[in-house]
């Protein structure tokens, strides 16, 4: 079978240094911090006090109030991304096969906010149960490609793809090769998070997981520094389109990039902790390497998770070093 060629034609974002890409963008190459104190809950109490928070954001602006009740905030920020991919994509439904155009989705957690609130009112009670009847579809990950599918009337495949820390990469994997194996025409993928609440931030401390740096949240992510001591939780949304170039180029699109090839594998040692000789990240990226016909020394830039955990940033760095060799120097140089 011959795969068809994969190109990004469209990108949106929600992040805490920018509620678009532009804005995104511009905070990124200005080095602004999205880190500072919480405000979606009184952390006082909590070891960690601090997050990479969306911020001005209204849902509202995206759906009416009615819909938006209806859904967790991790599917409002998806809403929010995909919107301005699909517009900066050109993309124009009506003038396309909409069976051909699917969503893939990534989201470690899902609707941790909701299941936090319902179950909190519940405990708040006398027994009686009382539950929103949208608890359990709020909270489902794969809820939010549906969303994005019914807005826009999209018949194609439509899941979600869950991996921790890895899952908006490996929902854009999926969607590489269905495209490429001529089973869709447009896939929307990305990924959206919301966990910024008295259970993800009490749950990541309970595993020793976050910096605990209070005194100075814009410093406190420091992937591979000596005194690292955890990562920044972070909440928002990033998307982008990928099409085959055949039609993209039948309909004029503009193309920002070509995926060529993807790697995916799994540690098989621990629970949370990465393999100390990194030997799922070197799997992953030799699988990718090969998939896209290149060699190591074809690569000219290595973009790491950067966990500011201990054991994920030395296995990171024994991978890049044992697979890249002398070119890893050169790339950091």
């Amino acid at each position: 079978m011959e795969l068809k060629r994969v190109v990004v034609t469209g990108l949106g974002a929600l992040t805490p240094i920018g509620n678009t890409v532009s804005e995104y963008w511009e905070s990124l190459v200005n080095g602004v911090s999205g880190a500072a104190p919480i405000t979606h809950f009184d952390a006082s109490k909590f070891k960690t006090q601090f997050a990479c928070e969306v911020k001005n954001f209204d849902p509202h602006d995206f759906m009416d109030r009615k819909e938006a009740r209806k859904v967790d905030p991790f599917v409002h920020y998806a809403i929010a991304s995909t919107d301005e991919a699909v517009k900066d994509a050109g993309l124009e439904f009506d003038k396309l096969d909409r069976n051909r155009i699917g969503v893939i989705w990534g989201s470690g957690i899902g609707g941790l906010t909701t299941f936090t609130d319902e179950v909190a009112s519940f405990a708040k009670g006398d027994g009686t149960p009382r539950f929103n009847p949208f608890f359990i579809p709020k909270m489902l990950v794969d809820i939010a490609p549906g969303h994005i599918s019914m807005r826009h009337g999209l018949r194609g495949p439509n899941f979600s793809a869950v991996s921790a820390c890895a899952s908006s990469t490996n929902a854009m994997i999926d969607a590489f090769n269905y495209i490429r194996m001529g089973k869709a025409d447009i896939i929307i993928t990305g990924g959206s998070e919301a966990t910024i609440n008295e259970a993800g931030i009490g749950g990541f401390n309970a595993m020793h997981a976050l910096s605990t740096r209070n005194d100075d949240p814009k410093t406190a992510s420091r992937p591979f520094d000596k005194d690292r001591d955890g990562f920044v939780s972070g909440e928002g949304s990033g998307a982008i389109i990928l099409e085959s170039l055949d039609h993209a180029l039948a309909r004029g699109a503009k193309i920002y990039a070509e995926i060529v090839g993807g790697g995916m594998s799994a540690d098989a040692h621990h629970i949370t902790a990465s393999h100390p000789e990194g030997l799922g990240a070197k799997l992953a990226m030799t699988m990718a390497v090969k998939d896209a016909g290149l060699d190591f020394s074809d690569i000219d830039y290595i973009n790491v998770h950067g966990t500011s955990t201990p054991v994920g940033d030395i296995s990171e760095t024994k991978a890049i070093v044992d697979l890249f060799g002398e070119h890893a120097y050169k790339l950091n140089n």
